[in-house]
């Protein structure tokens, strides 16, 4: 007894001393965010400095507080494309702002409609007569793209450019599942559904390959088309296809041939930019650093701003409020989210203004689909607004498709970009069985069956025919389905719907002309319609964000990881930024097989959009494991 008493005195005291390093991590945590909380004080004469870290999205996921724990598992920021547009035309207008001030060294980009918004922002900042100045060390495309817009470019000595267009690589493990004995059983329905190929084929099929073609062909002729409108002298062509040639000309200074391929104007370092900005902005009286330069951070500039609009439910009297419900990531049937479209949290967040006698609702779509039950769910939840009798509006973003464009037969009137991408109206199941594997060790499997249901599914001993056949009719009722919300959504037949079907991926201006898209223009044009289909007057309305506010320790990370002043942050050169896509490829490879691997129902998703997504930066995996460890025993 003296033994067991001991060991549990020991326990306990183990207990305690991680009760305790908690406590001092969450207060280090609260003490710290409140410390680099950004005031509106901050708000100077100069410029405004748009240092962006990270990557623009549509929503701004929570911050998770253990990728602080490890330093090199530091999250990565995302900025809300509308954030950053409101930040820019609002400076345009204010006095104090005297030039807008772009450092991408550490830039990781965003999607192309996001970037085409932060471009058009640019140009009205422009007009004002306000000169935009960018640096970085390595320009790829989405950096390429604002700072074609900008008056100036400015590249380090060691850095350069790099035109690479969207598309790329993806992975196929058919003949290696058939070499493990593995059978990735596949129930889709859909000539162009090439979500599933990876698990059937070694290489892409002949008509995904046309479909992911004519698609990155076009994408990339509207990113060559706005970057030669915004910069004439950029030599695309030269710089996208004769790149070897460029660089040798230019006796291997890859800064040189950036500026002879009229991609940049200048170059220098950060230092350099810096006094450059500082002539015309100002010195800054409180850093002497070199380069340093009078100005205002983001995080200040939004603070002073304020909302844009509440969040919260409302009542009472006021405005008339249009709502707007964000569908952005990969569509699932929990809570997940913000930047993930967890269906029970949206669906909650719509039921929730049920009561708030909405005028109209937009539902803006940023998502590659995924889950079908949660895109039905989300569906019925804007239905219930929609049976109010009130204007409902689609506002797509960069990704429609799938489980998104699923969403999107609610609207009255469907909005997007000739860059968004779209359609994908096709649905597929997956499920691995190990039958054959097994039996190479000479495990075999035997029982009794009282129907050929019996035991069914069995990813151990494989499927009865009946269960392949209950699995196939599964999909197909749910295509069937599909095709039904679309033919009745855009008034069509089910025999069209089915030829804009078929899994079919189609960019903006293609599905306008095809009828799935009624007209282009961004949340801001869906938002406009509707009030005009709810008959309010220019000034009586504002938008209502039917979002659910962070709670825990989101907003307290999200503190921590913004800079309170300029940052010196250490910027990837020019072969970083190409040899990224190695780490891209690995974790997409993780996620692959973690989607074949877990539980998941009937699936409505896009396979070719992921790739037109900006990149991350993965933790190491020795550190994801530490990690995903520590939040399990917290979860008990």
């Amino acid at each position: 007894m003296s033994f067991a008493r001991k060991v549990w005195h020991l326990l306990v005291g183990i207990k305690d001393a991680l009760v305790l390093v908690f406590m001092l991590l969450f207060f280090t945590v609260l003490f710290a965010a409140l410390s680099a909380r950004p005031s509106a004080d901050a708000v100077r004469d100069g410029a405004l400095l748009l240092q962006l870290d990270g990557t623009v999205v549509e929503e701004v996921a929570p911050a998770d507080p253990f990728n602080l724990l490890l330093p090199s598992a530091a999250p990565t920021r995302e900025y809300a494309a509308r954030d950053l547009v409101r930040a820019i035309d609002a400076a345009a207008g204010d006095t104090r702002i005297k030039l807008l001030a772009l450092d991408l060294s550490t830039f990781l980009g965003g999607g192309q409609v996001h970037m085409l918004e932060l471009a058009e922002a640019i140009d009205r900042f422009r007009k004002t007569g306000k000169p935009v100045t960018t640096y970085a060390l390595a320009y790829t495309d989405d950096t390429l793209l604002l700072a074609a817009h900008s008056s100036e470019v400015w590249v380090d000595p060691m850095g350069g450019a790099v035109v690479r267009g969207p598309g790329g690589q993806n992975l196929y493990y058919g003949p290696a599942l058939d070499r493990l004995g593995i059978n990735a059983r596949v129930y889709r329905v859909g000539t162009y559904k090439s979500a599933v190929e990876p698990w059937e084929l070694g290489a892409m099929s002949e008509p995904a390959r046309r479909n992911a073609t004519e698609l990155y062909s076009t994408i990339f002729a509207r990113w060559q088309e706005n970057v030669s409108a915004a910069r004439p002298r950029a030599q695309l062509t030269r710089a996208s296809h004769d790149v070897v040639a460029l660089i040798q000309a230019n006796n291997g200074d890859t800064a040189r041939a950036a500026i002879a391929a009229g991609l940049a104007d200048k170059a220098g370092t950060l230092d350099d930019w810096g006094k450059h900005v500082a002539a015309r902005a100002g010195t800054d009286p409180l850093d002497k650093a070199p380069g340093a330069f009078a100005h205002t951070t983001l995080d200040a500039w939004l603070a002073e701003l304020g909302p844009e609009t509440p969040t919260a439910s409302f009542m009472g009297s006021g405005p008339s409020r249009i709502g707007v419900i964000t569908i952005a990531g990969e569509i699932t049937d929990g809570t997940a989210g913000p930047g993930s479209a967890g269906a029970e949290r949206i669906v909650a967040a719509l039921d929730d203004a049920l009561d708030d006698n909405l005028a109209g609702l937009v539902v803006r779509v940023d998502s590659p689909g995924g889950s079908v039950s949660g895109s039905e769910a989300i569906r019925r939840a804007v239905l219930r607004h929609k049976a109010r009798g009130i204007p409902v509006a689609i506002s797509m973003a960069n990704i429609a498709a799938s489980g998104g464009y699923w969403v999107a037969t609610t609207g009255d009137r469907i909005f997007a970009t000739p860059s968004t991408v779209t359609g994908s109206i096709g649905v597929f199941g997956v499920i691995p069985t190990f039958e054959d594997a097994l039996a190479r060790f000479g495990v075999t499997s035997d029982g009794v069956r009282t129907t050929p249901l019996s035991g069914q599914p069995d990813p151990i001993s494989g499927f009865t025919p009946a269960a392949d056949a209950l699995l196939q009719a599964t999909v197909s009722s749910t295509y069937d389905r599909f095709l039904g919300l679309v033919a009745e959504a855009r008034g069509i037949d089910r025999a069209r719907a089915d030829e804009l079907g078929q899994g079919r991926v189609w960019d903006g201006g293609t599905a306008r002309q095809l009828g799935l898209v009624d007209q282009f223009g961004n949340l801001d044009d869906a938002l406009g319609w509707v009030a005009g289909r709810a008959k309010l007057a220019d000034g009586t309305w504002a938008p209502a964000f039917l979002e659910q506010e962070q709670t825990g320790y989101g907003p307290l990370v999200a503190g921590m990881m913004q800079p309170s002043g300029r940052t010196r942050a250490i910027a990837p050169d020019l072969f970083a930024a190409i040899a990224s896509s190695e780490s891209d490829q690995l974790g997409r490879a993780l996620a692959d097989l973690t989607r074949l691997f877990g539980a998941q129902g009937v699936q409505a998703r896009c396979l070719e959009c992921p790739a037109l997504a900006a990149p991350t930066r993965p933790a190491r995996a020795d550190e994801a494991g530490l990690l995903a460890m520590m939040r399990a025993f917290l979860a008990r």
